[in-house]
């Protein structure tokens, strides 16, 4: 029981929002078989995300979908879920895609289908260029979850860019973004959409919001001086 209260010292840190201190504390504990391990690398894992220290996140999240068959009784089938969901996002903010097709596709498999899977399978299928493909899964998304803002952006974002029904495309941007306003993401996808529709000065104003929110994102950059140009002619 005292290692137990070990545990959730961290955990309750961890819950309050203070991740570097939680971090701080599960490190500190001492190696002591007595642990339960994977519950402390599951949460290592989450700390580490939280940080958005990638790498190391992966050392832990792997222990934890590895353990599954090993030892399932030291990790629930919700947790190791999540954490195959993790580890696909990291590899594909990370470039890996074969790595973060692998786990979606183990989610889907497993029965696990919420829009976000499907979002993340669309978006890999965007990346390599399989326009129809990505079309078809963001639709799944959305029958998943009808108010997904991350599916409505991409199936919005992804219409206007290919010039495909953009009234429709202007529809899904404008929800994704009632259900996300202060998404860089979305504003940006809005703006696209009224640039493809040329209603240049409708896009720079959205797109100016989406730079102001995310001023690195090389993306957004190139959109909005698509937008000041064309508007400027």
């Amino acid at each position: 029981m005292a290692d137990q209260n070990l545990i959730k010292e961290g955990v309750s840190l961890y819950n309050a929002g203070n991740y570097t201190g939680a971090l701080t504390y599960f490190l500190s504990l001492p190696e002591d078989d007595s642990l339960d391990s994977i519950e402390l690398a599951y949460y290592l894992g989450l700390c580490y995300v939280k940080l958005g220290r990638h790498d190391d996140a992966l050392l832990y999240l792997e222990q934890v979908v590895t353990a599954q068959g090993e030892s399932p009784e030291t990790a629930t089938a919700q947790r190791v879920m999540q954490c195959r969901y993790l580890l696909a996002v990291i590899y594909c903010k990370s470039g890996r895609k074969k790595l973060a097709d692998f786990e979606l596709k183990k989610l889907l498999d497993s029965g696990y289908r919420p829009a976000a899977v499907y979002s993340s399978l669309a978006y890999l299928a965007w990346e390599d260029g399989d326009v129809d493909r990505c079309l078809d899964l963001y639709g799944k998304a959305l029958s998943e979850d009808g108010e997904n803002p991350t599916a409505l952006n991409g199936l919005g974002y992804v219409l206007a860019d290919e010039s495909r029904d953009l009234t429709t495309a202007l529809s899904y941007c404008k929800r994704a973004l009632d259900f996300a306003p202060d998404s860089a993401a979305c504003l940006d996808s809005l703006g696209w959409c009224y640039y493809r529709m040329g209603l240049y000065s409708e896009a720079k104003k959205f797109l100016s919001r989406a730079k102001k929110k995310s001023p690195q994102d090389a993306v957004i950059e190139s959109h909005l001086k698509a937008a000041t140009e064309a508007d400027e002619e």
